[in-house]
This record gives structure tokens, sequence and C-alpha cells, in this order.
């Protein structure tokens, strides 16, 4: 994203914030070297008393990890019209040899990787955005909570040898399955177990609904957001809740960079390890969201049997690749194309259009992978582009 660009050398002064809840150690250096550091309260007017009272008429940058504590420092010294790096905390240079970890020590390592200009700042959303992501994260949050609670009555039931309901066309855990699992015969431990993991499996559906309904509503009452996720959707293979989520992810939209910048953000770019001639490339990073990457990966499956630029694009990597791990390096390798067609509609601001393409025989099953399948299981990484 544009927000990571590391910072220049047109400052006097730069500051190493080491930020907890109640406190913080600020090291503060300039071209020279080392001034001081100091420890202070954890809030930004009294740091900016500081910084008035002992640097007067100099600019100055800070910088500090990102962390529990938010993003309210950043916006208290950008709304003094201060300039702030906020750092993720494996990208910050550090000694291997260092032995000793001190607030102060972390805050004179900041200050003078801001200065030697080697650190690099994440993207910081727009408060829109981030309201945004606290609604998809919870979101996400109570989805597992479903998937956790369903398999723990299924370990229960295994466990005592009881069988799990025949699922009807309604689906394996139909309010009809759900019943039957109330009114099977067991113990009555085993039936209190059973009772109260069903009554936590409603409360949290229950859950899941309304968070579902409150970002529908969200989402609808900013005019811009609202048209942004209908953009998103006309791309084959996005429904309205992977667009949220991206969009919570993303941020807003004019500070999208170019190139793959976004596919790297979203960690479905293969590693590199290359010197000369010798290019070695191996699984995705797996960096950013994983749940936002997973629902990226499902939207790749369901793009490749609506497009058939696509499904063409699946085949020819698949078939550069060993038939055991074929469909799970095709699909990732489709998802990566997916963030390209998603950054062009943003930046762009308009429709996706599918492009009228011969006809495309329809996949078979032996050209897929399972669909019950692990993140880990479906998106290994892929080295083909």
């Amino acid at each position: 994203m544009r927000g990571t660009t590391r910072i220049s050398q047109e400052y006097d002064v730069f500051a190493g914030l080491d930020v907890d809840k109640r406190s913080m150690a600020a090291t503060f250096t300039t071209h020279a070297g080392l001034i001081r550091s100091v420890r202070m309260p954890s809030n930004v007017e009294g740091l900016v008393t500081h910084v008035r009272k002992h640097f007067p008429g100099q600019k100055i940058v800070f910088a500090y990890e990102a962390g529990p504590t938010g993003y309210g420092l950043y916006d208290g010294l950008a709304a003094h019209a201060y300039r702030c790096l906020i750092a993720a905390p494996s990208m910050i240079p550090r000694a291997p040899g260092q032995r000793v970890k001190t607030n102060r020590l972390d805050s004179v390592t900041l200050a003078k990787n801001l200065r030697g200009g080697q650190l690099q700042s994440i993207h910081v959303p727009a408060p829109l955005y981030r309201e945004l992501r606290h609604l998809a994260q919870l979101r996400d949050t109570l989805v597992s909570d479903v998937v956790a609670t369903k398999q723990r009555i299924k370990s229960l039931l295994l466990f005592e040898g009881l069988p799990f309901p025949p699922a009807p066309p309604a689906g394996q855990w139909s309010r009809a399955v759900q019943a039957a699992l109330r009114a099977l015969a067991c113990a009555p431990s085993v039936r209190f177990k059973l009772d109260q993991l069903l009554d936590h499996l409603a409360f949290v559906a229950h859950q899941v609904r309304q968070t579902t309904r409150e970002i529908r509503r969200f989402c609808r009452t900013d005019p811009e957001l609202a048209q942004e996720i209908q953009y998103l959707m006309t791309v084959p293979g996005i429904g309205w809740i992977v667009a949220s989520q991206l969009l919570a992810r993303i941020g807003d939209w004019r500070e999208l960079g170019p190139g793959r910048e976004l596919s790297g953000f979203l960690g479905v770019v293969p590693r590199e390890r290359s010197t000369g001639d010798t290019i070695v490339r191996g699984a995705i990073t797996h960096t950013g969201d994983g749940r936002l990457r997973s629902k990226l990966v499902q939207s790749a499956w369901a793009a490749i049997r609506q497009d058939n630029e696509l499904r063409e694009f699946y085949r020819a990597v698949a078939r550069r690749h060993p038939r055991d791990r074929a469909a799970r390096v095709a699909i990732v390798a489709v998802a990566r194309k997916l963030t390209t067609r998603i950054a062009a509609v943003l930046r762009q601001q308009r429709p996706y259009v599918v492009r009228e393409e011969g006809p495309s025989a329809p996949l078979t099953p032996a050209e897929t992978v399972p669909q019950g399948t692990t993140r880990r299981q479906a998106e290994p990484g892929a080295s083909s582009s």
C-alpha cells in the first residue's frame, strides 16, 4: 500500500517510541547521533508538549511498533501535523547478538532505524475502514467459534460411540439434524454436555447472523463504501462478504499502489531466493490476514466456474505441476490473478466486465481438490504466475 513508504532524510529529529498501556519510552536522535531518552505517560499531549519545549522549530518524525495500543498515538500526532510511522515488529532490524531487551533500548533501536531510513510503515486505514475491520474480525471470530463447536459435538459423539444423524437435503447441521441430536438417547452427563454445546451453537450462530446484518447496514450507510462493494461484486467469484472484508483490510482505494502490491499485501505471492541466473521460488508468503486469504482462495474456486478465461488459466497452471498438488497450486495462482482484477476495479472505480471467450469445457472432479480441505491444504503456494 502507498502508506508503507520509508521515511526520507528531510527531518531534523527522529523519535523512537516504545509504548505500553500506561507509559512510553521515547528516544530522540539527530543525524549527528543520540540526544536523549526519556520516560513519560502514554498520552499524546504530554509527548507534543515535550517536543515543542525541547525541539522548537525543528522537523520531527515519530515511529512506534504496531501493537495492542492501536492507532490512537498515530491519530493524535497526525492531528498536531506530525509525521508518524507504525512499524511491524517483524520488520524492525535488530542486532542478532543483543541479549538485553528493555523499553528504552527498544525506543533507541526504533530511533536509530528511523534515522537510517530502515523502517517501513504498515498501512494505516482511515477510521471508516477501521470500524468495518472490527465488524469483519468479529464475524470471523464467531464463525470460527461455530466451526469449533460443531467439531466438539462430533468429537463427543465419536468418543461415546453415538451415531451422527443422517444429513437431509437441507444440510448436515439443519434444524432437523439439531432436533435429532437433542432427542438422541445417551447417558445423563453426556446429554447435559451435548445440550450445552447445542445451546452454544445456536447462540453463536445467532450472533453470526446479527453481525452479518450489522456489516450490511454499516456498508449501506456510506455511499462510497457501498459503491466500492458493488464494483468488487462484479468480479467473478467475489461476493459481498469477501468484498466487505477486502475493503476492511485494504482501506481507502486511493492508497492502492501499482503492480502486484495488493498480491503481496494479501500474501499470495511466492517466496523467492534467487541469485544471479538462479531463480528459486517457493510457497506463498502467507503474510497478511490468513482468514481473508482463505476466503480469496474459495472465491477463486467459484471464479473458475463462472469465468472461462480463469478456468483455462487454472488448467494451464495445473498442467505444469505434479498431479498430487497441481490443483492447489493452480487455484492459488487464480487467487493471485483475482487480486489484480480487484485492484484494477478499485483504482478505476468501475465494474468489472467479463470478456467474451470461446466455449470452455466445465471442470471435472479430477481437476479440483475436495471442497472440505483446510486452509493450509487449500493454499500451499504456487511458483507460477
